[in-house]
């Protein structure tokens, strides 16, 4: 049973859905619930973040092709934005707290089989079944939170100290990994997983407290239909560059893509069980939070993508070296994230999120505007490190305005939809920064270019965010 000294605002219901008549989680204190549940992001975010940094020692490696590291880093991505929906149907069905923790379990299999992976191809496939249990344990992870802290005064907090804990495992990645790729090799970056996995499957059952499933049904061809789309899609964005977008296998794949994203509308139209929550579609501020959920990832992580691989083809730096020197860049990230956790019950989570995409996108110009082969790294650093405190306040931001607008009721699949929007924008940001920076000469130019790019996402996602998000404050 859930009782009433369950973490704060967690009302008592039967446990059935985790099949387990006490729930051990009852007891704990909010603080504990909070940190085991940052957990699996924290692993998520360490794994994306060092593979970064480890990009170009796995290219050399295991003698990949650029479409074949963008495989190793975008299949993750595929996998996990491919299954949200489904991970956030079955979390509403099965119970959000067991289907977590099968996340953890796959991801932490799956980190075991890359760390072993002999090949290029075993090693993709390695991402793919670790993406598969990110998917999982993502959006159960938020809705178990929002359960944990339904006011919505100390859920502001809660989420500036959740994503801070998680933005200080992204700052410290690029370090741990160049680290570890220098001294131990790049299968290390795949054991560290492990330790961290095993203790999240140990704990998370004895202080988080279980959500009952409410039955709900899946919509299998819905996520068939979806997964062909996103497979498609990304197919033709990962290998155009390399074959050719006139290619045959490319064109048919965008046809592919089309017709599966047409058959989803379709399906979405007509089912009596929707996947998406068509009618919280409705309401501009959710649907205005997953434009910038896209918008916002595609600019993040692919710019990050671009500035491992800079700083070793274009400025020369070791593994270890670059992720030293990307550690300002993210270091801020936990700070600004407490930063959110004071703003945003004042100013309300428009105003934060549509500043602080403003501030970032300001900084990417102006990097845009002075990068040449003469700039100091401090001042390449400094200016990425400014434009970051925006990115740091404008995550939990994004995440508040997403619960605000879809409730406690709809809290799985909201999560799970905002979740894939922001994997999808990962997904075609890497894939599409990656070949403007190799297309423009994998130096200063191809950086510039990014750095452009990202601006520009950044400032329609502040006026998407500034328009379409209704003002709770």
């Amino acid at each position: 049973m859930i009782t009433e000294t369950a973490a704060p605002g967690v009302t008592a219901s039967p446990d059935r859905a985790d099949g387990d008549a006490r729930n051990p989680g009852a007891h704990s204190g909010g603080g504990a619930q909070l940190l085991i549940l940052a957990l699996g992001f924290v692993m998520a975010s360490l794994d994306t973040g060092i593979m970064n940094v480890a990009a170009t020692d796995l290219r050399t490696r295991l003698g990949l092709s650029m479409s074949g590291l963008t495989w190793v880093v975008d299949g993750y991505v595929l996998a996990f934005a491919a299954l949200l929906l489904l991970a956030g149907s079955l979390a509403k069905r099965y119970g959000a707290r067991r289907i977590y923790l099968i996340g953890l379990a796959v991801f932490t299999a799956a980190s075991l089989l890359g760390a072993v992976a002999p090949n290029g191809a075993v090693l993709v496939a390695a991402r793919f079944a670790q993406g598969a249990g990110a998917a999982l344990f993502m959006p159960s992870s938020l809705s178990l939170l929002m359960h944990a802290f339904p006011e919505p005064g100390r859920r502001a907090k809660v989420l500036g100290i959740w994503s801070a804990v998680v933005s200080t495992s992204v700052g410290l990645a690029p370090s741990i990994g160049g680290l570890l790729v220098g001294t131990l090799g790049w299968r290390s970056i795949f054991l560290v997983n492990l330790p961290i996995g095993i203790v999240g499957l140990l704990v998370t059952r004895r202080v988080v407290a279980a959500v009952p499933g409410r039955g709900s049904a899946l919509g299998g061809s819905g996520h068939v239909l979806g997964l062909l789309a996103l497979g498609a899609l990304s197919y033709a964005l990962i290998e155009g560059p390399d074959k050719g977008w006139s290619a045959p296998y490319v064109l048919a794949a965008c046809g592919v893509a089309v017709v599966a994203a047409t058959g989803f509308v379709l399906r979405e139209r007509a089912a009596r069980t929707p996947i998406l929550p068509v009618a919280l579609f409705a309401d501009s501020s959710f649907t205005a939070a997953n434009t910038v959920g896209f918008l916002f990832n595609f600019a993040f992580y692919g710019v990050l993508f671009v500035l491992g691989l800079f700083l070793q083809t274009g400025r020369g730096a070791s593994p270890v070296t670059a992720g030293l020197q990307m550690l300002p860049a993210v270091l801020v990230l936990p700070f600004s994230n407490m930063l959110y956790a004071r703003i945003g019950p004042r100013l309300g989570n428009r105003a934060a999120l549509s500043g602080s995409l403003a501030f970032s996108a300001a900084g990417y110009v102006l990097l845009f505007l002075i990068l040449t082969p003469g700039l100091p790294y401090g001042v390449l650093a400094t200016v990425l490190a400014v434009a970051h405190i925006g990115s740091g306040v404008s995550s939990p931001a994004l995440t508040g305005a997403l619960m605000d607008a879809a409730g406690r009721e709809h809290a799985d699949i909201g999560s799970a939809t905002l979740n894939a929007n922001r994997q999808i924008g990962s997904l075609v940001g890497i894939a599409v920064m990656g070949a403007v920076f190799t297309g423009a000469g994998s130096g200063y130019r191809g950086a510039a270019c990014a750095f452009a790019l990202t601006a520009g996402a950044l400032v329609v996602a502040a006026v998407a965010g500034r328009l379409g998000i209704r003002s709770r404050a």
